[in-house]
């Protein structure tokens, strides 16, 4: 009976139409408009979509709203890096409220309202087209039951039909239950109402003719090259198929098998798509999860200097650059796999900017250690110490290599501020050194002229006392002569004292004098101990005076009438002319001193 070919129909056009997997979320984004290159550009489109909201494609609306909160959060990203890398704590980042993300929920409320209107009309729409279909199932029943006028009953079953087809959507739910009773009632009134041959082969051939046209557009869509789009053209065929009365009984099976075959081949290219979508998705985890591997396997402990750290920054930007030239991975994975990598890659730029935090306190430190040496040298540049300050600004430069790098834009400047005063201390000292050299060889000179004079009197033989005067003269003018080169202080100093002594001991020179002149040698050399040798000679001077005072007050009580006593009066009286001699003597000594120390003052 053509009420079970109706069935059958029902049954495998069902079948046929949801044999395809719904397309996933990125599939859905493939076929959507571009993004907008700017959030601006974004809300100016919502705004156009909002003046006919009811008009408007979803998947247009939902791609806006999926750029705008990726530029957003991007926007959010950057702000929080730079913070991190001012020095702040990631955990107390506050992001800047953005005016355009109030603007943008304003416009999308606004269209979400006006779509929820048309929604809610939609399904009021719906529930009224149940009913009216429902009303004309019943007329249909009518008509089949009733027993008028053949030619009349086939008009008004036409106009009912036609009612039928006019009707659009109901709710989702009635849909098979609707459409099995329009089939059921359809085949009972072209089988039972017994229409007469002309009726019924004029209404077969009139729905062979629309069966086949819908074929050869099945067959077409097997050649379309957009797969995704003839899948959805596949099911407004079947949905118009459906609505075609029978053909007849004995082509009904060829042209539902041409139509199934036709549909069969778009629904394997449809599911062949979304395998091949699939496996590619798959093959793009497998990239994503080696990056992610790459990315959580840095090794942070090697990351010791700035160098290695950019170099490890350049090669993150690497794998970020080389994440954005792979497609989706497959959904229910995508957004995981997204967040494992960039769970990766905020630990790296967390650590790298604790690391130039720490290392930006280190540098301050260094910048700080580093001023106080140059403070400390340039309170030594002008001392004329030159030989402690030579050793201790040496020092400072050891201490210097010893602290730590500081930042390029005061590395440049604390170096000059600190080599300056040491460059400046050591010109001095280069030009104080040259200076003295000059007066040592001219010193040096000098001497070896009085040791040939003194030579040339020894050489004579006389020992008169014009020639004691000479010695003693030469004496004093050697005396007077400066410092020497040090190399030739000791070779001057012998043969000088080897003459003088010969001189003396010719000339019959007293102790006493040679004692003095060796004395007023050392004097000359000068020196910071002259001021300690002269208190040791004025304590010297005190005791002589005090035991010379003692042996004179002794002399009172000594027996003046007996031997004994005349010898010891005569011993006591020489240790007495010995005390003064050498209290002359000291006194010759502090003068020779102070003769020194008042050349100096003048100087």
């Amino acid at each position: 009976m053509e009420l079970n070919e109706t069935n059958r129909l029902t049954t495998e056009a069902t079948e046929v139409t949801s044999v395809a997997p719904v397309p996933a979320d990125n599939e859905t984004a493939t076929v959507s408009c571009a993004p907008k290159t700017s959030k601006e550009d974004i809300i100016n489109r919502l705004r156009e979509i909002d003046l006919n909201a009811c008009e408007a494609d979803k998947q247009e609306i939902d791609a806006l709203k999926q750029s705008f909160y990726k530029l957003h959060k991007a926007e959010q990203e950057a702000a929080r890096k730079a913070f991190a890398e001012a020095g702040g704590d990631d955990e107390q980042f506050i992001p800047v409220p953005d005016p355009l993300e109030i603007t943008f929920k304003e416009v999308m409320s606004s269209i979400k309202e006006k779509r929820s209107v048309l929604a809610a009309e939609q399904e009021q729409e719906k529930e009224e087209n149940l009913q009216k279909k429902l009303a004309l199932l019943d007329k249909m029943k009518a008509l089949i039951d009733t027993a008028d006028d053949t030619g009349k009953i086939y008009n008004e079953f036409k106009q009912v039909q036609q009612e039928w087809n006019d009707i659009k959507q109901v709710p989702a739910a009635k849909v098979n239950e609707l459409w099995k009773t329009y089939q059921l009632y359809t085949e009972k009134f072209y089988d039972r109402v017994k229409l007469n041959n002309e009726f019924r082969e004029y209404d077969f051939k009139k729905n062979l003719e629309q069966k086949t046209r819908l074929c050869e557009a099945a067959e077409k869509l097997a050649e379309e090259a957009d797969v995704v789009s003839a899948f959805h053209q596949l099911q407004k065929l079947h949905q118009e198929f459906r609505s075609i009365g029978p053909v007849a009984k004995e082509l009904r099976e060829n042209v539902w098998a041409r139509f199934k075959a036709a549909s069969t081949a778009v629904n394997r290219r449809h599911q062949q798509h979304f395998e091949a979508l699939k496996e590619k998705e798959q093959n793009n985890l497998d990239q994503k999860t080696v990056i992610c591997e790459i990315a959580e396997a840095i090794e942070y402990d090697t990351l010791k200097t700035f160098a290695d750290w950019e170099d490890k920054t350049k090669e993150i930007l690497a794998l970020q650059a080389k994440w954005k030239t792979i497609g989706y991975a497959p959904q229910k994975m995508n957004v995981k796999i997204f967040e494992r990598f960039r769970a990766a890659c905020d630990d790296f730029f967390q650590r790298k900017a604790v690391f130039f935090k720490q290392i930006k306190e280190s540098m301050a430190a260094n910048l700080d250690k580093k001023k106080a040496l140059c403070e400390r040298a340039e309170a030594l540049k002008d001392s004329t110490d030159w030989k402690a300050t030579s050793e201790e600004l040496t020092r400072l430069q050891k201490e210097w290599k010893t602290i730590g790098p500081v930042t390029k834009k005061h590395s440049d400047a604390v170096w000059k501020r600190f080599i300056g005063a040491c460059d400046y201390f050591f010109e001095q000292k280069g030009k104080m050194t040259s200076s003295q050299r000059s007066a040592e060889t001219d010193n040096l000179h000098k001497k070896e002229d009085i040791i040939k004079q003194l030579a040339a009197l020894y050489a004579a033989g006389t020992t008169d006392g014009d020639t004691s005067d000479q010695v003693r003269r030469l004496v004093k003018e050697w005396n007077a002569v400066g410092h020497v080169p040090y190399k030739e202080k000791d070779r001057l100093f012998k043969e000088f004292h080897d003459l003088v002594d010969k001189l003396f001991d010719r000339l019959n020179l007293s102790a006493s004098e040679k004692k003095l002149n060796k004395f007023k040698t050392t004097v000359s050399k000068g020196g910071d101990g002259l001021y300690r040798d002269r208190e040791k000679l004025v304590r010297t001077y005190e005791s002589l005076k005090s035991e010379a005072l003692t042996y004179e007050n002794n002399l009172g009580f000594l027996n003046l009438s007996s031997k004994k006593g005349n010898s010891l009066v005569t011993e006591v009286q020489r240790k007495i002319e010995k005390l003064k001699a050498e209290m002359e003597l000291v006194k010759k000594k502090i003068a020779a001193i102070d003769e020194k120390l008042n050349e100096g003052n003048t100087l």
